[in-house]
């Protein structure tokens, strides 16, 4: 698998694996595991930022800006950039209503941090799912032509 296939697997998986930790954080603190809980959210927040910092870094640094487009037919091209469309705004609106909740867990206003979760774990797992669900439609599904695939 070369670099244009590399980055967007492993900022696939770094989605993956946010969505993971909020099922498992959501399920610690309905168990009453207050510990378990605040660990995933934050591991969460940590591989957000990694993901985040690796998405950046292909875009700018390696496509140097150049978007990857979508190869598949215009039907399901309508139903990838709608996907696409939600999942980066919610990207954005998540990004700091995720750091906002947890300053609210962390500084003890649990009433408010409480209110503010049950608005930022559906957007937060929303967001991580998406990001797969794009990665699996533009590399797989309809991969485009043209990238480098070769095993090094």
């Amino acid at each position: 698998m070369g670099p244009d296939v590399a980055w967007p697997t492993v900022n696939a998986a770094l989605n993956g694996a946010c969505g993971i930790l909020l099922v498992v954080g959501y399920g610690a603190i309905r168990s009453g595991k207050i510990v378990v809980h605040k660990t995933c959210m934050l591991a969460a927040l940590a591989v957000s930022a990694i993901f985040l910092t690796s998405y950046l870094y292909y875009h700018i640094a390696i496509r140097g800006g150049e978007p990857t487009r979508f190869t598949g037919p215009p039907g399901v091209r309508l139903i990838y950039l709608a996907i696409l469309l939600s999942h980066t705004v919610l990207a954005a609106v998540v990004a700091p209503l995720a750091l906002y909740t947890a300053w609210r867990g962390l500084t003890g206003k649990i009433d408010r941090h409480v209110r503010i979760a049950r608005w930022t774990l559906p957007i937060w797992l929303y967001v991580s799912v998406t990001g797969v669900v794009v990665y699996w439609m533009l590399y797989h599904l309809y991969p485009p032509t043209g990238l480098d695939t070769t095993i090094p």
